[in-house]
């Protein structure tokens, strides 16, 4: 059976990584989804691999640190698929990494814009009609990064990160008594294109390393950090909010 039958979700960051991962398992699972990121041509991509599998998804590009953005998502789910039962705000930059001493002020704002600002102005918009359908679930994309650990020249990344820890749990009490659940994911390290291991100039020794860094000694696929976005997006964790979430393959535990 479809865990998430006559669902409707907002993915963002949808056009690669995690979100793309997450937005084809939702659509695999019954959901109807409205896909956000910056590509128009990637979320059309997303779109017909949607629907080639016989599911339903349209795209919406926009730029989420905008807050007309935030609001068209949610009019698109309303105004095609009818309501809002989930969001998942997964857009996000590393941005400049560098000493923070030597990080300029539009340095630290394009991260924060981007990874804190543009995931509460989602919330903003999301949670009114998520509330309308009687709660849902609202998730975030954080990171180990600030919370169980930092990396040298992140700062910026850390406190974004760190923060959307902090609001997901405020909203988690705002509006738990509503039937509202809300959650941040924390993943490790995952084969996507913004990860080290897949830049241009990556070689087989920064591979290990990150790898080695993991209790797995291996970084994620995307999909596996999907099946976790899953979990808190089904009934399946229907008592679970307000939850810091390490999907980070013991990344958090190992000193080996």
């Amino acid at each position: 059976m479809q865990t998430l039958r006559q669902k409707v979700a907002i993915v963002t960051g949808a056009s690669s990584g995690i979100g793309r991962a997450t937005a084809l398992l939702f659509a695999s699972e019954g959901a109807k989804v409205v896909l956000g990121a910056r590509r128009q041509s990637e979320l059309d991509g997303v779109v017909e691999n949607i629907r080639a599998l016989g599911g339903d998804a349209i795209a919406v590009v926009g730029d989420v640190r905008e807050e007309a953005y935030a609001k068209a998502l949610v009019n698109a789910a309303i105004g095609r698929f009818g309501g809002l039962d989930i969001a998942f705000n997964n857009a996000g930059t590393i941005g400049r990494m560098a000493p923070t001493s030597e990080l300029t002020r539009d340095d630290w704002s394009q991260v924060l814009e981007t990874n804190l600002t543009g995931a509460f102005l989602g919330a903003r918009h999301q949670v009114p009609a998520l509330l309308e359908r009687g709660g849902g679930s609202l998730i975030f994309t954080s990171s180990f990064v600030g919370y169980t650990a930092s990396i040298p020249g992140m700062s910026a990344y850390a406190a974004s990160k760190a923060g959307l820890i902090g609001l997901a749990k405020t909203l988690a009490v705002e509006h738990g008594a509503q039937g509202l659940r809300v959650n941040a994911i924390l993943p490790g390290g995952a084969d996507t294109p913004a990860n080290m291991v897949n830049a241009p100039d990556a070689t087989q020794e920064v591979r290990d390393f990150v790898e080695g860094l993991h209790a797995l000694k291996r970084i994620a696929n995307p999909e596996e950090i999907a099946r976790a976005v899953l979990f808190l997006a089904s009934e399946a964790s229907s008592f679970v909010s307000g939850s810091a979430m390490l999907v980070d393959g013991g990344l958090s535990i190992n000193r080996t």
